[in-house]
């Protein structure tokens, strides 16, 4: 069943703003919901309105804030990547994820954080994260492109070899460091929101607002692709430079998010198939509700990961994992019936 895209758009608004007030005051810590949002009220404007000790706004200001804005940004760059993505090679299984961009991304950022961060500066980690997952992604692109086109069985499968290639690069590395970096890189693994510095921040967010304005910019050139590479180069567009500028500006995407909050999984393949279901392929609207849709869904894991093993907490990556995988089973299910059809 369809529904209209400003219903949609209003449900996810609605389900975004739940979700960032119940985060910033549900915890190990519970606050009022009120207070809670006047105390940011007070850190922006000087004033005294909340009622809240000194610690509790110390809490939701410089802790629980900055962590609810990291998933917003991390949760829009993913799912947006994933649309961009399964437009670009016209199928819904296509993931950062799935076909290693992640887990490529995931390489760059460890080599970086265990032997070039301390010498050289913070800034290596998101570079070497882009440049790493960029490359994986051109490797797996390589091997499933044909002269027929882009066969998304040897998408999937390349994908598959080259996660799992890099994923014993990440063990090998580990093996490798000591107890203290290695517990930190195996938290970091499973994705962790805890990096939500002011610098990080500004950094996420500028890159999240960047990829918004171009895949937007090229919804109508997705839309084409959606007939086909023919049909689309007959409208003329430039299908192989399109690929090219997707494939380079998704890699920045997913490497910037990765090297700040590690692997989170499945994000990028449940949301666009829900608002594809919900609204169409239309992707002028398909890549913004997303983008919404992400952020929702990652605070919400956030708030999850944060409440169910309270006053300890579970990395979001596994809470992501832990609803997408049954989601990804389902969506096989029913492709597997479509190509027996």
């Amino acid at each position: 069943m369809r529904w209209p895209v400003p219903s949609v758009l209003l449900g996810l608004l609605l389900l975004l703003l739940t979700g960032a007030i119940l985060s910033l005051v549900q915890g190990a810590m519970q606050l009022p919901a009120i207070d809670g949002l006047l105390s940011i009220l007070d850190s922006l404007m000087g004033t005294h309105y909340s009622q809240l000790e000194a610690f509790q706004r110390v809490v939701v200001v410089e802790l629980r804030l900055p962590r609810m804005l990291l998933a917003i940004f991390v949760g829009a760059i993913l799912a947006q990547s994933g649309a961009v993505l399964q437009g670009l090679f016209r199928n819904p299984l296509a993931d950062p994820g799935i076909i290693g961009t992640s887990s490529g991304a995931a390489v760059g950022a460890i080599v970086a954080i265990v032997w070039f961060a301390d010498s050289l500066g913070n800034w290596t980690i998101p570079f070497s994260a882009f440049a790493s997952g960029l490359a994986t992604t051109l490797l797996v692109y390589g091997l499933a492109k044909s002269k027929n086109g882009t066969s998304v069985i040897f998408l999937l499968l390349a994908g598959v070899a080259i996660a799992a290639f890099a994923q014993s690069l990440i063990g090998f590395i580990s093996y490798f460091t000591d107890d203290r970096d290695l517990r930190a890189l195996s938290l970091w693994q499973m994705g962790s929101l805890t990096g939500a510095s002011v610098e990080n921040l500004l950094l996420t967010g500028a890159v999240m607002i960047l990829l918004a304005v171009f895949f937007q910019r090229k919804s109508v050139a997705l839309n084409a692709l959606l007939l086909g590479e023919p049909e689309a180069r007959h409208m003329g567009i430039n299908v192989e430079r399109l690929k090219l500028q997707l494939i380079v500006v998704t890699a920045i995407g997913v490497g910037f998010a990765v090297s700040i909050a590690g692997i989170i999984g499945f994000v990028g393949l449940v949301v666009p198939h829900l608002i594809r279901l919900t609204t169409g392929p239309n992707h002028k609207s398909l890549l913004p509700l997303s983008a919404l849709c992400g952020a929702a869904l990652m605070v919400i894991a956030d708030l999850l990961a944060r409440l169910v093993v309270q006053p300890a907490e579970l990395p979001v990556g596994l809470v992501t994992a832990l609803f997408g995988a049954p989601f990804f089973i389902t969506l096989l299910v029913q492709q597997r019936r479509y190509w027996s059809e």
